[in-house]
């Protein structure tokens, strides 16, 4: 079946293209592989958060939003008040600062549209987000301890990490006593899961 394209209620073979006109077909999209907001096969993936990790990419939106923007548009001002945009160096480094807010938002706004909050005091005992484990290494018996969070949260320097981590993905759905194994460059790694809390 073909699809109208429209725009507005223009159709496409009769008002002509102009630059920034979305053309969509009249069934919206679903037929063709386009998703929300006309981007053809683009699924928005959840993005898995702690209500700590939620909290913190709220506050940096709003701080991004309220006070970034107000100090970079202050940072132009003033830089065009040098003179010749062309060789200002001044101004160069402010519309730079300017495009890297302007992503920054536009990234955190999306993460923030997609986000589930994982419950990090989940009681029970097999490994879900939000868990804390411990693991013990079988060839070398050192213990090792881990919060299990989502992609955007990992952080091995705080014993975070993610469950689509190796060592995360080996982990979930497992429960004390159990033996995984990891890949690992160096080879296969097995760890015994002690507790899950």
């Amino acid at each position: 079946m073909r699809a109208d394209w429209s725009f507005n209620g223009h159709t496409a073979a009769t008002e002509p293209y102009t630059s920034g006109t979305l053309l969509v077909p009249d069934d919206g999209g679903e037929e063709c592989g386009l998703k929300k907001k006309g981007r053809p096969g683009m699924s928005e993936k959840e993005v898995l958060l702690s209500l700590d990790g939620l909290k913190q990419l709220e506050q940096e939106l709003f701080t991004l939003r309220t006070v970034k923007r107000m100090e970079v548009a202050e940072r132009i001002k003033q830089a065009r008040e040098y003179g010749d945009i062309a060789e200002n160096s001044e101004y160069e480094d402010a519309k730079n600062e300017q495009a890297f807010i302007e992503g920054r938002i536009l990234v955190l706004e999306k993460t923030l549209r997609n986000a589930v909050v994982i419950d990090d005091h989940v009681a029970g005992d097999q490994v879900v987000l939000g868990s804390s484990v411990i693991l013990k290494d079988l060839e070398y018996q050192d213990q090792l301890s881990y919060t299990i969070v989502g992609t955007l949260e990992a952080d091995p320097t705080q014993n975070r990490i993610s469950n689509e981590s190796p060592v995360g993905r080996a982990i979930m759905g497992k429960g004390v006593g159990t033996i995984v194994e990891v890949d690992a460059p160096d080879g296969t790694i097995k760890y015994e899961i002690i507790s899950v809390k």
